[in-house]
């Protein structure tokens, strides 16, 4: 067997140490860390002009286009190919507007709505309910049944009896 001293333990652990020195020296010197750093920051400045990625996010339904009737009434959340719809069509809409109920859908892009009024009878100074029905012009773009609250508005003549159309639900 071999014996080491310890002397010549220490030693070559002194020459290990010294050695790794001399390395750290060779790897780090001022010219090279100095260019090192510029490179990095160069790197920096170049990832700082990019733009991150985004993040997918959940995808929005499609925003319908809509044409601005003039009237306080939200738009309906579907888009129609009707040109006489009011809002996605060409068909102006002028008058009176009228609050109704739909009594009857059964015509094809036609309803039959319903309003009531009150009319004064002075000889027994009371009041009598009158109905009144109207065919009004339905788009496609607006869901209705039977029994809903509508309004429609006052339009140029689209047959011989429809004056109105629907332009939304109450």
């Amino acid at each position: 067997m071999h014996w080491i001293d310890e002397e010549e333990k220490k030693e070559d652990v002194e020459e290990g140490v010294e050695e790794a020195k001399e390395e750290k020296e060779e790897r780090y010197k001022p010219e090279i860390h100095a260019q090192e750093i510029e490179k990095v920051q160069m790197k920096k400045k170049v990832q700082v002009k990019r733009r991150p990625k985004k993040s997918p996010k959940k995808k929005a339904a499609p925003k319908v286009k809509y044409r601005d009737i003039g009237v306080d009434v939200p738009p309906p959340d579907r888009e129609c190919n009707d040109p006489n719809c009011p809002f996605h069509g060409t068909l102006s809409v002028r008058g009176q507007i009228i609050d109704a109920v739909v009594v009857s859908t059964k015509m094809q892009g036609t309803v039959v709505v319903q309003r009531e009024r009150l009319h004064y009878i002075p000889k027994y100074e009371r009041y009598e309910k009158r109905t009144s029905k109207y065919f009004a012009h339905w788009p496609p773009c607006i869901d209705l049944e039977v029994g809903d609250r509508v309004k429609i508005m006052e339009c140029r003549p689209l047959s011989k009896h429809v004056s109105f159309v629907v332009i939304g639900r109450m």
